[in-house]
């Protein structure tokens, strides 16, 4: 999958597109998801052009990684889920149904979540 640079979080970036931030850093931006899944369901991205977790880990800089980890952390705690635990889901490729070319990662919780697979 090849970065597009018209992808709804790259026009978010740029202020085409609205959201409800949640957080936002000089490496990272954080909103809330407009078809939640959860209480809360907060997404996490990269301000640079990555599309998954495998290419921000070959191609950003450390800092970029290191800001991008504490803001996950941070922005669980700030929305209250820390305690009681959440989730993060990032997805990669066709099998997992990644639907936008760009790195990001869900936080999801505020309720009971289940299991994240079914066993074989």
């Amino acid at each position: 999958m090849s970065y597009d640079t018209n992808n709804i979080f790259a026009r978010i970036l740029r202020g085409e597109i609205p959201c409800r931030k949640a957080y936002e850093d000089d490496h990272v931006l954080a909103f809330h998801d407009i078809h939640p899944q959860a209480p809360t369901h907060i997404l996490v991205i990269p301000k640079g052009s990555y599309v998954s977790a495998a290419d921000f880990g070959a191609k950003a800089s450390d800092a970029e990684i290191a800001a991008f980890t504490r803001a996950v952390s941070r922005i669980a705690a700030e929305a209250g889920v820390e305690g009681s635990g959440y989730r993060l889901i990032s997805n990669h490729g066709a099998d997992s149904h990644q639907e936008v070319p760009h790195y990001h990662v869900h936080i999801l919780g505020g309720r009971p979540l289940g299991r994240l697979v079914t066993p074989l």
